[in-house]
């Protein structure tokens, strides 16, 4: 049987791709560069290498996730072994709980338009009766 080499630091971008958060490592590295991953608090770079222990902070949607490395893998396995990399604080889901919650309590948006798209007659009305600093 295989047995894989024991890891110390592995990088970042691999680490997210390997537990699955992003579908390819490129995506993982771009969100990395966009400042929606964090590690230990502090914004991090593609190549920044992680331990176990440390904490990672990653943006998905408009929710903060954290979770704690508990171990580094450099191949992507099945989602079984992928959740066995991390583990999420109770913060963390607690926060991701409410915010699927305010989403399925929330109102749809298409809802509240009443007649549909405004008419060119509607948006002239409107850009007469807009209030503007320079009027008097």
């Amino acid at each position: 049987m295989n047995t894989l080499p024991l890891i110390d630091r592995l990088r970042l971008d691999k680490w997210l791709w390997a537990a699955r958060f992003f579908k390819t490592r490129g995506l993982a590295a771009d969100e990395v560069e966009r400042g929606r991953v964090r590690v230990n608090g502090q914004p991090a770079k593609q190549a920044r290498e992680l331990k176990a222990g440390d904490t990672v902070q990653i943006r998905q949607d408009s929710v903060w996730r954290e979770v704690k490395v508990l171990g580094l893998s450099q191949i992507r396995g099945p989602a079984a072994m992928a959740q066995t990399l991390y583990a999420e604080t109770p913060e963390s889901v607690a926060a991701r709980v409410q915010a699927a919650e305010a989403r399925r309590l929330g109102s749809e948006p298409a809802l509240t338009i009443e007649q549909g798209r405004p008419t060119k007659r509607d948006r002239r009305e409107w850009q007469r009766w807009s209030a503007s600093i320079d009027d008097d």
